[in-house]
Parts: structure tokens; sequence; C-alpha cells
């Protein structure tokens, strides 16, 4: 396993619901900056949300802003991504990545987990 380790993934139809997680081994992530990337079939990695370690506010990107809620547990170990109202074009292998860094930056991130795969359809 990778520093870096995602789950919840899955089969879910429209409408629908899930959570990521994903968790921390070796570290903490309280002083990094974390973010949650997605990647569908044919398609560039993009950025879906991102918690940055200047503000600790969540950010979301357009597409699923008022869906997606990003945050972090207490022990600052693991960090979830709660999925509601799914739609099929969220369908994508999702990632969760930290960065010492201030922001989210698809080639600036530090580590990546390995991805899980969610697939939004009736």
């Amino acid at each position: 396993q990778g520093p870096l380790v995602e789950s919840g993934g899955g089969l879910v139809q429209p409408g629908g619901s899930l959570r990521l997680s994903c968790a921390a081994s070796g570290f903490t992530l309280d002083w990094l900056t974390i973010g949650w990337f997605r990647q569908a079939p044919g398609k560039e990695r993009e950025w879906v949300s991102c918690i940055s370690s200047s503000d600790g506010r969540p950010r979301y990107a357009d597409p699923v802003k008022g869906r997606f809620s990003f945050s972090r547990d207490n022990a600052k170990t693991t960090m979830y991504l709660e999925m509601n109202n799914l739609k099929p074009e969220d369908t994508g292998v999702y990632y969760c990545t930290a960065t010492g860094q201030a922001q989210c930056d698809l080639y600036g991130m530090d580590y990546w987990g390995k991805g899980t795969q969610v697939t939004v359809s009736s």
C-alpha cells in the first residue's frame, strides 16, 4: 500500500450517494493541503475539491458544488468525500492527494492514492 489509500467507490444509480474515504499511512494530514481529483475515460484528470493548508476551507469545482462535501477526521489521518445526487458525468476514477504546497495543482501534488472507481449508471 502507498501513503494514501482510497476506498468506498462502486456502482450507484443516478441521484444516489457514495462516501469515499482516504486513509493516510505514516503521516497526518493536518499540516498538508489535501484534495480529490477524478479522471473519466478518455479525459484528463481534473480537480474536484481541495482543502488548503493556508485556511482549512474546502473548495469545490463548479460541477460538484452543492452536491459534494469534503472533510477530514479529528485525528487528521483520514479524509472523506461525501457525494450526493450523483450524475452519470461523475463517473470516473477518484484519487485522493496531498501536498506541502498551499494549493491543489495537478502537477504539484506530492502524494497520490491509487484511485477508486465510481460508476453512476442506471
